[in-house]
């Protein structure tokens, strides 16, 4: 027999009673009935229940185990009477005396327990992430994980890509982050970086003749954490084809990620036939270029039914420059509790408030008004049913501006009986945000989203320039490297108008691929960069690896990556990243697992030629 294990814990059922086996893993719990041990032992594969008595000739060493110690026993199989049949578990009709045991490993006392659904500190789970580890949740979720990547790799092997690696030492680059820097000991004064993606690795793959390359590639990136996003690396499904349009490499990556979504939803719906969206509509309809298709809502633009109007904050701001008004549609919001409940959502997110309207069955003192009759008579003859009340707009902003301009906005927006409308102004970029969360919590209140399903858009038309209205200096606003839509001549016009072949994939309120065409003619990437202010001396010096070998017959090329964390914490329902992540950083991008960072020492700042500088 082997020295540790016979089977796993998930392997023996009623075929194996009276067998004598052996079984090795850790103790999930300790139960005493009256003189009777059980203990559910747990390995990787499952559980299976073990039991002893004083006849056995271990029960006293058996009786000193507690949780999460790991052991081997031997001992017989038995099949479990048929009202103690576990049917939760593989294993669930039998049990295993037993008739010897070995301490594999003892455990120290818990800082916390691997049984049951207990939460615990972040700090206690990532600082115990081995402890953490052993849960249930996170061994499906880090099981998923491994599945994932095989079935990725599958695909991408059946689409005929070749899986290649990239360097993980390389030259710093400009990749909308900060890099990791690492100090040459050969080359004092001189640092090598962590690659934030391999962008222009991939792209060199196809100068050199490659037409479809892959990998599961590690990224760095020296980011502030944020629950979708790790603060140091993170690993993405890279790829990159040559000759190639935009909507090539849709159609070459949908089948792959919607096939991964399906294997691995749970049953949950998985939306075709994606949406492709400019990324000037995302921003208007949603708020946001990572869109929650889920929900209906869309955001409309109600600026005219303001100007001039009663409502002097509305009125006065669209007479500046710039600014608009946005009406978010609430379908089924129609009461003055949920209005003010997202009034105070508008207020703790930092504004003064979110002007609303609500539509409501007319009230007494309204029909009476109108008719010209006292109250109590409206009220005999709406009960009555002698007259219909009819509808009237509420709120704040109703009667500011009035029933004409409250009933043209209820029209555009297609509202009636019970719905309500927010209100957001002022310079778009400004509360596209706020909108776009507001947003969010408006749907999902309402019940109005859909959270059994994966919808998804590609995100288009992004913009490649951006103006910082206080400098009136022109920047990237997204990737420099895309293709300019309309190449050389899309250039010689105002800046803020060109538009990048550069794609965006949403799917959940949740951005998963980021891609473009990509900018391969040097005449055309100089003069992009130059617009943005950066000379060709300055662009040879920081990318001269890759302008140099455009220079060579560079085919039309371009490519995405896929976030892989992203893809799985959708799949496992997780609500952070660092659950499906197997030794995450906490939100100071410390790990307290292995105390890092560190320290260095004397001798090692010695050899790289470094001093580091206090901090006061």
């Amino acid at each position: 027999m082997h020295q540790y294990r016979s089977h796993s814990c998930a392997d023996l059922t009623v075929a194996n009673v009276g067998d004598n086996i052996r079984l090795s893993g850790w103790v999930h719990r300790v139960r005493d009935h009256g003189g009777i041990l059980f203990i559910d032992l747990r390995d990787h594969y499952g559980i299976t229940q073990v039991l002893c008595d004083p006849d056995s000739p271990v029960f006293a060493e058996l009786e000193k185990v507690r949780s999460e110690w790991c052991i081997r026993i031997d001992g017989t199989v038995k099949a479990r009477a048929a009202d103690l049949v576990n049917s939760k578990i593989p294993t669930g009709e039998i049990e295993v005396f037993v008739r010897d045991l070995e301490v594999l490993g003892a455990s120290a006392e818990l800082p916390l327990m691997v049984f049951g659904d207990q939460e615990y500190p972040e700090e206690t789970r990532l600082k115990y992430r081995y402890l953490d580890l052993r849960r249930e949740k996170m061994q499906k979720n880090m099981i998923m994980r491994s599945d994932v990547v095989s079935s990725i790799r599958k695909r991408m092997w059946d689409k005929e890509f070749k899986e290649f690696q990239t360097p993980i030492i390389t030259a710093s680059s400009p990749e909308g982050a900060r890099d990791f820097l690492v100090p040459s000991r050969l080359h004092p004064g001189r640092f090598y970086a962590l690659p934030q993606a391999p962008q222009q690795f991939k792209q060199l793959l196809m100068v050199s003749g490659f037409d479809k390359y892959f990998q599961i590639a590690p990224c760095f990136r020296d980011e502030d954490p944020r629950a979708d996003r790790s603060p140091t690396d993170f690993y993405q499904l890279d790829l990159e084809m040559s000759f190639v349009t935009q909507q090539d490499v849709f159609d070459t990556i949908e089948p792959v990620i919607s096939g991964v979504f399906e294997e691995f939803g749970g049953g949950r719906k998985v939306d075709h036939d994606w949406e492709q969206i400019s990324y000037k509509d995302a921003a208007l309809w949603y708020g946001s270029d990572k869109p929650d298709l889920r929900n209906p809502i869309k955001m409309q633009i109600v600026s005219e039914h303001f100007e001039g109007s009663g409502f002097a904050i509305f009125a006065s701001l669209l007479e500046q420059a710039g600014t608009q008004v946005r009406a978010i549609p609430a379908p089924k919001g129609g009461s003055r509790k949920f209005c003010d409940r997202m009034n105070k959502f508008a207020q703790q997110e930092g504004l003064p408030g979110m002007g609303y309207i609500f539509w409501r069955e007319k009230t007494a003192d309204a029909v009476a008004q109108e008719l010209g009759i006292t109250v109590k008579e409206a009220q005999g003859k709406l009960k009555s049913g002698e007259i219909e009340g009819g509808m009237e707009a509420a709120g704040p902003l109703a009667k500011n501006i009035g029933p004409e301009r409250t009933e043209a906005i209820r029209q555009q927006l297609g509202l009636g009986l019970g719905d309500a409308a927010f209100f957001l102004g002022g310079k778009p970029k400004a509360f596209e945000p706020v909108a776009g969360r507001a947003r969010n919590v408006i749907g999902e209140e309402l019940g109005l989203t859909d959270m059994d399903r994966f919808a998804f858009a590609w995100i288009v038309d992004f913009p490649i320039y951006e103006k910082d209205e206080v400098t009136g200096k022109i920047d990237f606003e997204h990737n420099p490297f895309s293709m300019p839509q309309g190449g050389m001549e899309a250039l010689q016009g105002d800046p803020l108008q060109v538009l990048g072949y550069q794609y965006d994939l949403a799917c959940n309120g949740y951005e998963l691929v980021s891609g473009a065409i990509r900018n391969h003619k040097p005449e055309i990437m100089f003069k992009a960069f130059e617009i943005a202010g950066y000379g060709k001396e300055e662009v040879e010096k920081r990318f001269g690896g890759m302008v140099n070998a455009f220079q060579y017959g560079a085919p039309p090329h371009g490519g995405c990556a896929a976030g892989v964390d992203r893809i799985v914490m959708l799949l496992a329902g997780a609500d952070n990243l660092r659950d499906v992540i197997l030794f995450p950083m906490n939100q100071r991008a410390e790990d307290l697992m292995m105390s890092a960072p560190s320290e260095p020492m004397a001798d090692q700042l010695m050899e790289l030629g470094l001093r580091v500088i206090p901090q006061d």
